[in-house]
């Protein structure tokens, strides 16, 4: 079953519109049709290989919106018609420890990358969103609340459940304070998250610019982590850190702004490792360092879920398939507030 794609045909050339074979539909299969993917920083990394794993030619896209068109004849969950998700994977072992406890994404074998990855029906390379379908099985799909815009919940399958995923496993609760460390389309996320949450949030920039922004989105103050009073100001105020800059930095500011038992949690992935931290602060004030991969399809479910009660959606810029390269170069800029998103229906094959 060939359909069209954005694909990637080597690390350097522009993504070109192609055709790719889908494989047959599975009896626990969903067929679906592709409205909106997001773009996340990691399909550009992706795309260039720049992390030496990519495997061409490759079809970026894992924050994928859609609807059903076809479903295999054991499918309970979803029918033809409805409004869908598919994130960061798309199978799993299903058998070891952490996907029976529906944890799939540290599952012992690896995941099945929703791109990249490698399909075990047909031994081929899974292809992602920036398509005009997607066949996935039915357990790694999610159901897409009605009241949402669609285009807007796309980053939810990636960026939200990202910053989702350590919220509810920490069991952050309302009038806890949270620290946001980045103001991009993780960082924005988070910020909205744990304001729905009840959260105090305390959003870290770099830039001074970005604290009316961080306001709007639910922040209840934005400190500027290069000005050393307003880091003073917030020292040991925070019961955990949402720390979603993807860059290496130095972790002992942040450190600081914990309370005792205080927590930060590493969401972003640099390309070189971070400073060693200050161990001592940590030992006398029994400080934690930890990370935290994307989300379970369970989780994506109950964060779509809470964002349809609370009408949260991401900030995002449409676009189409052919404007691609052009996004991709303002990502490098980081001119994008928060996540572009492109628009299949009006992408011309």
């Amino acid at each position: 079953m060939k359909i069209n794609a954005l694909v990637a045909h080597n690390a350097t050339a522009p993504l070109t519109s192609d055709s790719v074979a889908l494989r047959p539909l599975q009896k626990q299969d969903v067929k679906i049709e592709i409205l909106y993917c997001g773009v996340c920083h990691s399909d550009l990394h992706m795309a260039r290989n720049e992390w030496g794993v990519s495997r061409y030619p490759l079809v970026p896209g894992h924050e994928i919106v859609g609807r059903v068109t076809e479903a295999g004849s054991e499918v309970s969950k979803f029918r033809p018609g409805d409004l869908v998700g598919v994130g960061v994977m798309v199978d799993s072992c299903r058998t070891c420890h952490f996907c029976q406890q529906h944890e799939e994404q540290y599952c012992e074998a690896g995941f099945t990358a929703t791109y990249n990855g490698t399909d075990k029906y047909t031994g081929g390379t899974t292809w992602g969103g920036y398509a005009e379908s997607v066949i996935v099985d039915e357990h790694f799909v999610v159901a897409v609340p009605q009241n949402l815009p669609p285009a807007g919940v796309a980053p939810l399958l990636c960026a939200g459940v990202t910053v989702w995923s350590p919220l509810r496993h920490f069991n952050v609760k309302a009038g806890d304070r949270v620290g946001v460390v980045g103001l991009g389309g993780l960082g924005h996320m988070a910020v909205k998250l744990a304001s729905a949450m009840g959260a105090d949030v305390t959003l870290f920039t770099t830039s001074a610019a970005k604290r009316d922004d961080a306001l709007r989105l639910g922040a209840s103050r934005v400190v500027v982590s290069r000005n050393e009073e307003e880091m003073a100001a917030c020292q040991t105020s925070l019961d955990i850190i949402i720390n979603c800059v993807a860059a290496p930095h130095d972790l002992n500011p942040y450190l600081a702004t914990l309370k005792t038992n205080g927590r930060m949690v590493l969401v972003g992935i640099p390309d070189r490792p971070h400073i060693s931290p200050d161990i001592t602060p940590m030992v006398f004030r029994r400080l934690s360092i930890t990370g935290s991969s994307i989300g379970s399809v369970q989780e994506t479910q109950e964060m779509l879920d809470f964002c349809g009660q609370h009408n949260i959606v991401a900030d995002i810029e449409t676009i189409t398939g052919d404007e691609i390269e052009q996004a991709f170069e303002r990502m490098l800029r980081g001119d994008v507030h928060y996540r572009f998103v492109i628009d299949m229906q009006a992408t011309q094959w």
